[in-house]
């Protein structure tokens, strides 16, 4: 029996492999990713797929693996906590409730990867009461609603003494996926958490000017989990930022109205200029200056941003564009795979809006082709023949044209289905990286560019950056 691998165990650094053995004192023996780390970046919790490398089930899917960590909750059920827990479900009737709301959230939580992996059990593999504490925090920390995870928080935290007053958390809701980035300030800041879901809350958003009701559940569902995690990792402030299908959508009420609920604060409906220098903020940070000036690219959903700037995180020249891969999927491609007709007429769509870009932005005098996000790095995923996405592997790498242009031709020759099967394709992606990559490849024809640096850090970064200062 094997299992499709979730969105998140799609992204896996060859550093986090090495570290997990070593924490575990052996090779894992089953596919996860990192959800949360401590202070020092180190892994603090993993998600697992359900299958083992040698297809049994693993219902154990959030798993505590910092040492410091586990050392401290082992502490707490030595006490007989685990006996009082299960004493204190018998005779409270809403703790009990509590509980199972937990063990069914947690199976559902497991079930997305694998449905029939629904039946397993819930936190722990069981389906009532507690049977380890060490289950229930990592499912706590992971952003679950668990009652007994929390509790247990409160009795070990902090882990490490020298975790760092002044955590925040960004929160980037695009039109095609959701992401969450955790920091602990410092130089340069600690990710805590990186996470992505594609929920396509901008789905239909371009012909009906509206959110759909089914993707707007789901997308606030995703959104609740990430403020549950930030807020367990110890963020103290909670930041969102909504892109170009909030920005659109006439009833983004009911989108603003959960922000609220969840994350404590309303979300920012960010202009598309201002999309632009977060992109470029995150996107040049830490670059020579000496490359200068840069053009960055931030090719979305419903928008693709391009900005210029003589220095790192310091925009001059920025327009966005309504030229975003799900955008221009809808407009264009009916067939699967897409036909000559429908390429070309992406391809039109593109270079008639590079147009107008060149006209409202010194392009040509950048010296540096900076492109960001999902459809870049996919990619150049790609292009590099990755057998897992890893970031550390795809960061501050070059994409040559030849490169963009072989794997896009690959892509577009593919079904969806092919697509999507690809080990590096996040789930939710595959059906519009073609229109992102003729984005991508044109703006490299049409402005001269034979290259382009990808860089993992974007927008999500440039909005946790703006909260801590770093410019």
């Amino acid at each position: 029996m094997q299992a499709p691998l979730p969105t998140a165990q799609r992204s896996l650094r060859a550093a986090d492999v090495v570290a997990v053995a070593d924490q575990l004192g052996r090779e894992p023996t089953t596919p996860f990713t990192v959800v949360a780390r401590c202070t020092g970046g180190h892994p603090l919790v993993i998600r697992n797929a359900p299958i083992d490398a040698h297809g049994d089930p693993f219902p154990t899917t959030y798993w505590l693996t910092c040492p410091t960590a586990v050392k401290a909750v082992a502490r707490v059920e030595s006490g007989g906590a685990i006996a009082r827990m299960n004493d204190r479900i018998h005779a409270d009737e809403a703790f009990d409730r509590a509980v199972e709301a937990a063990h069914r959230a947690y199976a559902a939580d497991r079930a997305t990867d694998l449905e029939t992996a629904r039946g397993w059990g819930g936190v722990a593999g069981t389906r009532t009461g507690v049977k380890c504490l060490h289950a229930h925090y990592a499912y706590h920390v992971a952003g679950g609603e668990d009652p007994v995870g929390a509790w247990t928080a409160a009795q070990i935290e902090p882990v490490h003494a020298e975790q760092r007053p002044g955590r925040v958390a960004a929160i980037d809701q695009g039109t095609n996926s959701i992401r969450l980035l955790v920091v602990e300030p410092g130089t340069p800041p600690t990710e805590l958490a990186r996470d992505m879901v594609i929920t396509r809350l901008g789905k239909d958003v371009d012909r009906t000017g509206r959110l759909d009701p089914e993707r707007l559940a789901r997308t606030v569902e995703v959104l609740a989990t990430f403020c549950r995690r930030a807020r367990a990792l110890g963020a103290e402030r909670i930041r969102v930022g909504a892109t170009s299908a909030v920005r659109d959508a006439e009833n983004r009420e009911a989108f603003v109205e959960a922000v609220r609920r969840h994350s404590g604060g309303a979300p920012e409906i960010i202009t598309g200029e201002q999309e632009a220098g977060l992109s470029y903020l995150g996107g040049t940070q830490g670059l020579d200056p000496g490359e200068g000036p840069f053009l960055v690219q931030d090719i979305g959903g419903g928008s693709t941003e391009f900005v210029v700037g003589t220095e790192p995180g310091r925009a001059e020249h920025a327009i966005s564009t309504q030229m975003g891969s799900v955008r221009l999927t809808e407009r264009h491609i009916r067939l699967d795979p897409p036909s000559r007709e429908e390429l070309a007429a992406l391809a039109t769509e593109a270079t008639d809006t590079l147009i107008g870009v060149e006209a409202a932005v010194p392009v040509r005098g950048a010296r540096t082709f900076v492109a960001v996000a999902g459809t870049a790095t996919t990619m150049q995923a790609i292009a590099l023949g990755l057998d897992r996405y890893d970031p550390d592997r795809i960061h501050r790498t070059t994409l040559t044209l030849a490169d963009a242009e072989r794997v896009l031709g690959d892509l577009a020759a593919m079904t969806d289905a092919k697509r999507a099967a690809m080990v590096v394709m996040a789930p939710g992606r595959g059906d519009v990286i073609v229109a992102g990559g003729v984005v991508l490849v044109e703006t490299m024809r049409s402005f001269g560019f034979d290259r382009a640096l990808v860089s993992e850090t974007d927008i999500l970064d440039g909005l946790a950056f703006e909260m801590l200062d770093i410019r």
